[in-house]
């Protein structure tokens, strides 16, 4: 019996299942209205984050909202227009930030990032591009004296979790980052993190390695969901059809996941002459990612939550390229702004299983930040629960069936 896969969606989960799916005999077709990585798993910092075990919404949220409310933060850019649209979600995502959900939910995140460095380096190795991955750990930075307690209290953390990491006083930072400029006060140097110098190019690299095993890529660029379905009807005919949904199938089909977008940011700048870094770092206060990448030094916004297709708003990319610049001699610009939208559930975890009602529809989405980092194994949850074989986490939290 021919057992066959229609995956929708040619990002970094995308690719990942239809990987994990053809690593077990499926005849996989992938299908994308633009070419692999060209969406948010482009646009990210291309950090492998095995630290990032802490939900967004978080218990500390609270405590922070006065002071977004007024769209001054570079943290948070909130259109009040799309926020009366969707109340009822972002009630959900204020009210899934409770104390007594925390525990529950880091422990499900720690299950999806724990083995983050391990799985996209042996897929990087199957896919040439070993090049690309820098084992030196991600840097957390803060610019006032509160930092210093700011950073113990992650530290302690980290390792109540397993996770190895160094405080770092002003001297410290100097003596892992030369180049960036003494403002910062405290700093935490993730050991077990890791990082890409092109995201979009491992995602691409990884379609083409799925392609030289014999995958099917479809690029639809003007496709409908109504198209979708005609496409899953020619390439389903064998037995054992099974399909990866996105979110536009899903409303064709009448189901709705509470998936709502964070929109992000970012642009490319040279560095000065002789000024380099040698990881990703991550400056708290001024709230973005700046991080070395093939086009430059790429530094990345806080979440824009405005309609999808709004027009760009580039209150916080100008807010922290301002910042960047007092922490690192950084020189032109090397590229337009680049936009992009994270798929978001209320409670900051994804949606991996079976779509309640509707057998062989298989959904894997909602990965948030983290859908760049956590790809190879979500590919592998969605693959062994197909084949009825133990995966490799408890796939319990991510389970469809809590918003469908």
């Amino acid at each position: 019996m021919t057992r066959t896969a229609l995956v929708l969606g040619a990002g970094m989960v995308g690719v990942s299942c239809a990987l994990s799916l053809q690593k077990r005999g499926f005849a996989v077709t992938l299908i994308d209205r633009r070419e692999p990585g060209r969406e948010t798993s482009y646009g990210n910092a291309g950090v492998l984050a095995r630290s990032s075990i802490v939900p967004l919404n978080n218990p500390g949220l609270y405590g922070k909202i006065r002071s977004y409310l007024g769209n001054r933060h570079p943290a948070l850019n909130l259109d009040w227009s799309r926020a009366l649209t969707r109340p009822g979600w972002l009630l959900r995502f204020l009210w899934e930030a409770r104390p007594s959900k925390a525990a529950a939910r880091i422990a499900a995140l720690e299950s999806l990032t724990s083995s983050t460095v391990e799985r996209h380096r042996a897929l990087m190795a199957e896919a040439g591009v070993t090049h690309r991955l820098r084992e030196t750990g991600t840097l957390k930075l803060w610019r006032s004296e509160a930092g210093h307690a700011a950073a113990q209290a992650e530290h302690d953390f980290l390792k109540a979790h397993g996770i190895t990491s160094q405080v770092l006083d002003r001297q410290g930072i100097s003596g892992v980052e030369p180049a960036l400029n003494p403002i910062f006060h405290a700093g935490l140097l993730c050991l077990e993190n890791a990082s890409v110098d092109s995201p979009g190019a491992v995602t691409q690299a990884y379609a083409e390695l799925f392609a030289q095993r014999g995958g099917r890529l479809e690029v639809e660029r003007d496709a409908s969901p109504q198209q979708l379905h005609h496409f899953q009807d020619d390439v389903g005919q064998a037995e054992g059809h099974q399909q990866l949904g996105h979110m536009a199938e899903l409303v064709h089909m009448g189901l709705d996941p509470r998936l709502d977008v964070e929109r992000g940011y970012h642009r490319h700048l040279r560095a000065k002459p002789g000024a380099r870094l040698s990881r990703p770092v991550y400056d708290v206060d001024a709230a973005y990612f700046m991080a070395p990448m093939e086009e430059g030094y790429r530094v990345t916004s806080g979440v824009d939550l405005s309609h999808r297709d709004a027009p760009d708003n580039h209150r916080q990319i100008d807010q922290v390229t301002m910042s960047a610049r007092e922490a690192f001699p950084l020189d032109e610009f090397a590229g337009d702004t680049w936009r992009g939208a994270r798929p978001t559930l209320p409670d900051s975890l994804p949606m991996i299983g079976e779509a309640p009602r509707n057998p062989g529809l298989w959904l894997a989405f909602g990965n948030q930040h983290l859908g760049f980092s956590t790809g190879p194994i979500t590919g592998e949850i969605v693959a062994t629960l197909v084949c009825g074989e133990t995966p490799p986490v408890d796939p319990t939290p991510f389970a469809p069936g809590r918003y469908l």
